[in-house]
């Protein structure tokens, strides 16, 4: 046998791949190697479960809208902004979606077909399973009285066409803001230097008692409830005062200016929206007014 071959070298072993493995981490903090094949076959599930959880934080925006191009602008930037955004074209079609299931907050344009947009705004508004939906109007109605009309039906904010999306997705965050729950403790309600005890019906102001009557104290209640929201006459005389109430819109103002002399930071914090009604501000919008005035 030759040199070469009784020296021939030994036969390389092939060391088998180390398995496929991720690395999960437990409840307790420690990683757990789980098969990458049953982690591919479980992907799925997992996916679909964490869609579910994570769908369920998020904030479900209705856009109404006909102009596909628009929508789907409209569309991109909300989900980019963290919503779950469905579109509809019809405005009849967004009234029977509303109602079957009320999103977080609607965005409806004027112009519609088959039912238009402030149609839509104002049969939501008499419905009093949806009659709290936040509602933004897009339209490429500018003027004034097209202003007043779509506050007037019913809406909480009116953005102009063409419009920066940017700013759209800061006005849906604004509102959604402004619609949650304002949280109470213990029956108490806070705007800047006010004390609201719902339960002793007692209003302090910077630690100073003020006193209120019944319809002030209920007045001053549902303006922090809503705060951020234009309030039209109609609505605080139909929330307020009741629907049989007869007295016409004129005690609203006399309210409110009464409000304004016995709590002195609802002299700028409470807005007058001209031909309209009113608006509490947000309560760090309301303090800067404040602290600007003195």
């Amino acid at each position: 046998m030759s040199q070469a071959t009784s020296q021939a070298a030994p036969r390389s072993r092939r060391r088998a791949p180390p398995a496929k493995v991720l690395v999960v981490e437990g409840m307790g903090g420690t990683g757990n190697a789980v098969p990458r094949a049953l982690f591919v076959w479980c992907l799925p599930l997992v996916t679909a479960a964490t869609r579910a959880i994570v769908a369920s934080y998020m904030n479900r925006i209705l856009v109404v809208e006909d102009d596909p191009d628009i929508a789907d602008l409209i569309r991109r930037y909300l989900s980019r902004a963290g919503h779950d955004v469905e579109v509809l074209a019809s405005g009849s079609a967004a009234l029977a979606r509303v109602r079957e299931q009320a999103p977080d907050l609607l965005i409806l344009d004027l112009m519609l077909p088959g039912m238009a947009g402030i149609d839509v705004c104002r049969a939501i508004r008499e419905d009093v399973a949806i009659a709290r939906l936040p509602i933004i109007m897009v339209t490429a109605r500018a003027q004034e009285s097209d202003r007043v009309l779509g506050l007037d039906s019913g809406a909480d904010d009116y953005v102009t066409k063409p419009f920066s999306t940017r700013e759209l997705v800061a006005r849906v965050a604004a509102l959604l803001r402004r619609a949650a729950p304002v949280q109470e403790t213990g029956g108490v309600l806070r705007y800047t230097t006010l004390i609201v005890d719902l339960d002793r019906h007692v209003v302090t102001d910077a630690g100073r008692a003020v006193r209120l009557t019944a319809k002030e104290f209920l007045l001053l209640e549902y303006l922090i409830r809503h705060r951020g929201r234009v309030l039209s006459r109609d609505v605080l005389l139909t929330d307020v005062w009741g629907y049989q109430y007869t007295g016409g819109t004129r005690t609203v103002d006399v309210h409110v200016r009464r409000l304004r002399e016995k709590l002195p930071i609802l002299a700028s914090a409470l807005e007058t929206v001209k031909q309209f009604g009113y608006k509490l501000l947000d309560p760090a919008t309301a303090e800067s007014s404040a602290a600007t005035e003195r």
